[in-house]
């Protein structure tokens, strides 16, 4: 069978206050503002991307904050946890700074031999982790407020938490071009790739309580996928087994299919392009509120019923 899933593309989570948002991610992590723009179900609703420097998938981290949303809660059937990479002797440096902005993490862990881990959580509690490994030659944003030799390279990986691993696994590996690639206790790790940015953990809680969506939880988790011809490739392979597919849709900045996977959690493909230079030049990336075509006409309206934000990057420099 060809791959036509290369990596995890983006992460989608919600969140309450679109500034708060704008102050942990772009602020106090560092992330760069990749677009601002529109919930495309809800115009009224920001959706704000970020990510590295050129905005690259496997790095893309999203939000949809609703104001007033109530908080969910973490539990079974969710992407629980996601991990961003950073260079090995980066981790001190880390939580030392979120220290600084009275964010609490763990105590640095071992999860497997090339791996340093801290968790911690955003301001919604969103969970959240560190990862110190060796392996990832990404660079990281190389202006922003964050020392390049300490900046977030991307993601990582990311964590499902399920009553029982088996069937997730199974459609990972049969019908997304996933393998496994380790195990420990509880934890069944596989990936498309191996490579940091395209890790997927199974995180087995048999009786575990069921999550909720709401604030702080991840709406959904996207894989990468080259073009539209292998995306609808995907879409054929999925429906040929009975899985319940979306038709594609356009999100201006790539196209997408939807489907839930057997324990329960949003999945999309994505394809790379076009990207988000499409309406931006890559150097003003995430600068003014872009909206679809479709959208123009009622720019007036939409702006006036979104809150202003800005990021204050002198406030968050080191």
């Amino acid at each position: 069978m060809i791959q036509k899933i290369t990596g995890i593309h983006h992460v989608t989570a919600l969140a309450s206050d679109a500034q708060k948002n704008l102050d942990f991610y772009a602020g106090i992590l560092g992330l760069r503002m990749v677009k601002k723009t529109i919930n495309f179900d809800a115009p009224d609703v920001y959706h704000l991307y970020y990510g590295n420097e050129n905005g690259d998938p496997g790095t893309i981290m999203t939000f949809f904050p609703f104001p007033g949303i109530r908080p969910g809660r973490k539990g079974t059937g969710q992407l629980s946890v996601t991990s961003f990479s950073i260079p090995m002797d980066s981790l001190d440096y880390w939580i030392e700074r979120l220290k600084t902005f009275k964010i609490s993490t763990t105590t640095p862990t071992q999860r497997f031999d090339d791996e340093l881990v801290v968790y911690f959580q955003d301001f919604d509690g969103l969970g959240l982790e560190l990862v110190a490994n060796q392996k990832d030659k990404r660079n990281g944003f190389s202006y922003g407020q964050i020392p390049v030799a300490h900046a977030i390279k991307g993601f990582y990986g990311v964590t499902l938490m399920q009553d029982s691993h088996q069937r997730t696994a199974a459609m990972l590996n049969q019908l997304l071009d996933h393998q496994p690639i380790a195990e420990k206790g509880n934890r069944f790790r596989f990936s498309p790739s191996g490579k940091p940015g395209d890790l997927v953990d199974i995180l087995q809680v048999p009786g575990g309580e069921r999550g909720l969506g709401g604030g702080g939880t991840v709406h959904h988790l996207a894989f990468a996928t080259a073009n539209d011809d292998t995306q609808l490739e995907v879409r054929d392979r999925l429906t040929d087994n009975g899985v319940d597919v979306t038709q594609v849709l356009d999100r201006q900045y790539f196209h997408s299919i939807y489907f839930r996977e057997p324990g329960g959690v949003l999945f999309e493909v994505a394809t790379n392009p076009p990207g988000f230079a499409i309406d931006e030049p890559l150097e003003h990336l995430g600068e003014a509120i872009k909206l679809p075509p479709w959208q123009e006409s009622n720019r007036i309206n939409i702006e006036a019923g979104l809150v202003d934000i800005t990021l204050n990057a002198d406030k968050f420099r080191d």
